[in-house]
């Protein structure tokens, strides 16, 4: 872990992979391809004896040379007749030469090109699987979307550093994304209570009182003018974490939270810290103890 990440200075994972992919995202999708696609490859029979791992009669002909023709835009007779090698072209393809667009591009363009069946197959693991890794891409109706912008990543990593002079409330930050992006045990409830709780905290500071949320929101709006249906909305919020699955409460029952829920909570909660601190401006080097 990097010394940034080590003290704070930046989340330890970003709350969505855009405008990349990361090894074990691409590791996942060729794994996907190669158990749904890849090795459902059958030779012609007609080969008997000979080597039977030609493309030409099995039951990958049309799907080699659409992908030949027309994604990689080559000339057919330049296409490896064995579908050991031209697999290894693929993998070559994949994992060394193209880009993080380029992986997309691949697998949107197999999809197309198989049976319904096996699409719909690859697509749902593989919109599972870029959950799971936190990727800012879906497929939707058979293309691949962003569904995390880099509005809401800065409007996170924004607030992570705005907040450099409130250790409290950059703690809470770093670990709500943290709970979020944690691949093997997700946190949703928890994530989103650290993200409340890092408003709470700047609030308190910044106004030097006590009290809810609700009743510190309201020194806000009469020191600085905060909109009373910004108060209003913020105030809901902190209502909803209240209520819903026991976020600051005990928990009763199985939680229903999704992660949908917890970066909806931690986006929201950035872009309050980063109003809040404008609000109030950002500590001098006296406030700091410099």
């Amino acid at each position: 872990m990097k010394f940034s990440q080590r003290y704070n200075y930046k989340p330890g994972m970003k709350i969505a992979q855009r405008e990349s992919v990361d090894e074990e995202l691409k590791n996942g999708m060729w794994n996907v391809l190669t158990v749904i696609v890849f090795n459902k490859y059958r030779p012609a029979p007609a080969y008997g004896r000979n080597r039977a791992d030609y493309v030409r009669g099995s039951n990958f002909e049309g799907l080699a040379g659409n992908i030949w023709i027309f994604y990689f835009k080559k000339v057919l007779d330049d296409m490896p007749p064995l579908w050991s090698t031209y697999l290894l072209e693929l993998r070559n393809y994949f994992f060394s030469k193209a880009s993080w667009y380029e992986v997309f591009d691949f697998v949107e363009f197999l999809s197309c090109n198989l049976s319904r069946e096996d699409s719909d197959q690859i697509v749902s693991i593989l919109n599972k699987l870029l959950e799971e890794e936190s990727s800012a891409y879906r497929f939707v109706s058979g293309k691949v979307v962003e569904i995390t912008s880099q509005v809401e990543i800065d409007e996170v990593e924004a607030a992570v550093v705005a907040s450099e002079a409130y250790s409290g409330v950059r703690t809470h930050l770093a670990r709500a994304v943290d709970l979020l992006a944690d691949r093997n045990q997700p946190d949703y409830r928890n994530s989103i209570k650290e993200s409340i709780s890092a408003v709470e905290s700047l609030v308190v500071e910044v106004t030097g009182k006590g009290g809810t949320l609700g009743q510190l929101l309201k020194e806000v709006e009469k020191v600085k003018g905060l909109h009373p249906a910004l108060k209003s909305a913020f105030a809901s919020i902190y209502g909803y974490t209240n209520d819903a699955d026991g976020i600051r409460h005990a928990l009763l029952g199985e939680s229903s939270l999704s992660k949908a829920d917890a970066k909806f909570m931690l986006v929201c909660c950035s872009a309050f810290v980063n109003y809040v601190i404008s609000l109030y401006g950002e500590k001098n080097k006296s406030d700091l103890g410099e």
